[in-house]
């Protein structure tokens, strides 16, 4: 027993020199070489706001495509940039909202990328305009006529409800033949569209007059 004895007040030593110091009234002093550096405001880079964005730095024109004689405007590069597209969908949301959607269309196929996040950013539904012979299930469709042809949209025959607000998106506005073709088979649904939307006009191709309906664009080139 007295062995045991002995042994234990090594033991309750350590473990007095292992517990923390602490009496009533003692402060908590902290290293000074583990305090962080203060920052000065005017050191901290200035984070780039949804307001700062130039969205036509990050719209690429590519000439001769898709055939000689013709820029094409590429919104891959805006797709790619987090803040600037963003910034796009705030800013198509602004345009958009005031026309009170009860949902979105989007025609194929970079329609899709802007009336599916724009619905997300809103909080609606989207539904799709595609070529003929790509959506399941009972469709409806209208043919419309190209400079040279004819073509056709379509859309799923219960994708819309009678009376339903119905805001039609696309990546650019042309002609407006397929935007005045998606007006139309939104109407054969009995949709109601009080409005269209894309993110680039084309001025100089007049599009804006084959609709009769408000059309809203964020940028628009005049060549």
């Amino acid at each position: 027993m007295a062995q045991t004895g002995r042994a234990a007040k090594p033991l309750a030593r350590a473990a007095a020199a292992a517990a923390p110091l602490h009496r009533p009234g003692a402060r908590c002093l902290v290293s000074p070489t583990l305090a962080p550096a203060p920052v000065h405001p005017k050191d901290q880079p200035m984070p780039e706001t949804s307001l700062d964005i130039d969205l036509r730095d990050h719209i690429r024109g590519i000439p001769d495509f898709p055939k000689p004689g013709i820029l094409f405007y590429d919104i891959s590069t805006l797709l790619r940039h987090g803040p600037a597209w963003h910034a796009a969908m705030a800013r198509m949301a602004a345009l958009v909202r005031p026309h009170k959607p009860d949902v979105l269309a989007g025609i194929e196929s970079r329609g899709f990328l802007v009336a599916a996040p724009l619905a997300l950013e809103l909080g609606l539904g989207f539904v799709m305009l595609r070529k003929p012979r790509k959506l399941p299930g009972p469709t409806i469709g209208l043919d419309y006529a190209l400079e040279y042809g004819t073509d056709r949209i379509e859309m799923q025959a219960d994708a819309v409800q009678p009376g339903q607000r119905v805001v039609l998106l696309d990546d650019l506005l042309a002609t407006g033949g397929t935007m005045a073709a998606g007006i139309g088979l939104l109407r054969q649904a009995g949709a109601v569209v009080p409005a269209v939307a894309a993110l680039i006009e084309l001025t100089f191709l007049g599009g804006r007059g084959r609709l009769d309906v408000p059309c809203e664009t964020l940028l628009r080139y005049d060549d």
